[in-house]
């Protein structure tokens, strides 16, 4: 299998993030993680970030950014990757009332503009999954499918999030597959076997993950990112269990 980096998103550890961001940088170092995706930077400038980066030996692996930023204040949003080091900004979430195809429509040459003007300043712009893009269009093609179709690969990636997919009713490993050359991101997340489908720790669920990771040099993967939108255990012994089950994939 091989080995990717690995990094957690920010949003699994915002409680304790709020409370003490440089502190949970350190902890996610100290636990053994490459980098970290960001979704928010605690109030610090991106410069104080990149240098907690430094001092922990951790990387920007990619950030998530608000609509919103992404329509209002996009020059600042690029120079702050290029600060962090980071090389990707995901458009992470739309809200319910984006959700019709009449805002898909809307949405996808915002993205496609948007992208372009990342990928010209050595940016890659991703778009992350959650179920409610699965829905159908009256094409008969889910929003996600049409999100990436009417959309260059040059501009605009995905952020695949295995969780979402499967719980729309749909096979993750077939999404990652279908998207070679497209998918530098993945998240990864179980989901528990019982009917609440609650999130999980790596290993621990019915997600075929392992099939996913064999995935990962043939679909261009450059970075596992670990995300547990809720947690049953404390979040950092989440994400350890999650690292450790990744490590021993990558060491068998």
């Amino acid at each position: 299998m091989d080995k990717k980096p690995v990094a957690v998103q920010m949003f699994t550890l915002r409680e304790e993030a709020e409370k003490d961001f440089a502190g949970t940088l350190k902890k996610v170092a100290q636990i053994g993680f490459d980098g970290v995706e960001f979704a928010g930077y605690g109030g610090l400038t991106a410069k104080e970030v990149r240098s907690l980066l430094d001092q922990y030996g951790l990387q920007a692996a990619a950030s998530h950014v608000p609509l919103d930023q992404l329509e209002n204040n996009l020059d600042q949003v690029i120079q702050d990757q290029k600060v962090l080091g980071s090389k990707y900004i995901v458009c992470p979430f739309i809200l319910p009332e984006q959700r019709t195809e009449e805002g898909y429509k809307a949405l996808i040459p915002f993205l496609e503009q948007t992208g372009e003007t990342c990928r010209n300043e050595g940016i890659t712009l991703c778009y992350h999954n959650h179920d409610f893009e699965l829905d159908r269009l009256s094409d008969g093609r889910t929003a996600l499918e049409t999100i990436f179709d009417d959309t260059s690969a040059n501009n605009v990636q995905t952020e695949l999030d295995v969780y979402w997919l499967k719980k729309a009713g749909e096979h993750p490993v077939k999404w990652v597959e279908g998207y070679k050359k497209r998918a530098p991101l993945v998240h990864l997340k179980d989901m528990t076997l019982d009917e609440e489908q609650f999130f999980a720790e790596l290993g621990t669920g019915g997600i075929d993950v392992d099939s996913i990771l064999n995935l990962g040099k043939d679909v261009g993967v450059q970075w596992w990112v670990v995300e547990q939108d809720q947690t049953r255990r404390t979040p950092f012994e989440s994400i350890e269990i999650s690292l450790n089950y990744l490590k021993s994939k990558f060491e068998a």
